[in-house]
């Protein structure tokens, strides 16, 4: 059998590697903490499921629960248009 994607609106940032403040900012909106390594290239997002990594570059979602995780940019363009 085939499936489809439901078409779903998330809410999702782009990591560049000097934006972890804003990052840490929006993930404590919803309970979330995010920790990054001094030189700013990766950043530990800690959720129910564990601490997930990111990279510079990488998009970070919000899915549909409010879950936090990270997705890395061709995976993203892949999936997700803008709404």
């Amino acid at each position: 059998m085939k499936f489809r994607k439901k078409p779903v609106v998330i809410d999702a940032m782009q990591y560049d590697g000097s934006n972890h403040m804003a990052l840490t900012l929006w993930a404590g909106e919803f309970g979330v903490s995010v920790d990054w390594d001094i030189s700013g290239a990766q950043i530990n997002i800690h959720t129910l499921e564990g601490t997930m990594l990111a990279d510079k570059g990488d998009w970070i979602i919000r899915g549909v629960k409010g879950e936090f995780y990270p997705c890395k940019p061709d995976i993203f363009a892949a999936t997700y248009e803008p709404a």
